[in-house]
């Protein structure tokens, strides 16, 4: 892994479970993975304990990972417990989802039977915006609304599709399913597309293979309990 020393200098971004810092290098940011959890468009609030070093140290590993699959990534080296530098990237405004297994709201909209194996990986774009609850866009809107190109999107898709056969394996390997998760990219320097944000708990559903157990933000949203083991179990897999 590359080990980059920069210096953390003025917060440019503070979100739900991240904090963004400038470097003294321009195109270097450090992200800051918070203990604060968040869920209904953050009207249930709460801690998770040691939540930050985990989905910071599980972003950093998948995000090395998926680079071995050639896909393009912000990520560049881990800063400290809880926080990675990463490549500034312009942020498309656009949640990109991908769903192998009905739950959630696929479910509430829908009427599939929960827990469904799809027969076909879902993608789905979603708007940013929390004030209007993270609407569900096309193609055609991203398009319209000029966040994306028909080559960007053509392309985002393709990264998707990729990145969820790769982590499938990946989890699956290690006793766990992928049934949903969120990705959210940018553009580099270059204008070259990247992944950005985050991939842990907080954004993707994981189920234990065997009991089902879930193993994922769903226990805070829900009230299932034992959320810091979850995460600490996830954590613990993925580095097995």
């Amino acid at each position: 892994m590359k080990e980059i020393k920069v210096k953390k200098k003025k917060k440019l971004y503070e979100g739900k479970a991240k904090i963004v810092y400038e470097t003294e290098n321009e195109e270097l940011l450090i992200q800051e993975f918070k203990d604060d959890a968040t869920a209904f468009d953050g009207k249930k609030k709460g801690k998770i304990k040691e939540k930050g070093a985990f989905n910071n140290q599980i972003s950093g590993r998948l995000f090395t990972f998926l680079e071995s699959y050639h896909v393009p990534t912000h990520f560049v080296s881990q800063f400290s417990a809880n926080a990675m530098v990463i490549k500034r990237l312009e942020m498309i405004p656009v949640e990109v989802v991908m769903r192998n297994v009905a739950t959630g709201s696929l479910v509430k909209r829908y009427g599939v039977k929960d827990g469904t194996e799809l027969d076909h990986p879902i993608i789905e774009f979603y708007l940013k915006d929390d004030a209007k609850h993270d609407p569900m866009i096309n193609e055609d809107h991203v398009i319209a609304f000029g966040h994306a190109d028909a080559d960007e999107i053509k392309l985002i898709k393709r990264y998707a599709q990729k990145i969820n056969a790769v982590l499938q394996s990946f989890f699956f390997r290690r006793d766990m399913v992928l049934v949903d998760f969120k990705l959210e990219f940018g553009r580099g320097k270059s204008g070259k597309i990247k992944l950005g944000d985050e991939i842990s708990p907080d954004t993707c559903r994981l189920w234990d293979v065997q009991s089902g157990e879930k193993l994922d933000k769903d226990r805070f949203r829900q009230d299932l309990g034992k959320v810091e083991e979850a995460y600490r179990e996830v954590h613990r897999r993925v580095f097995s």
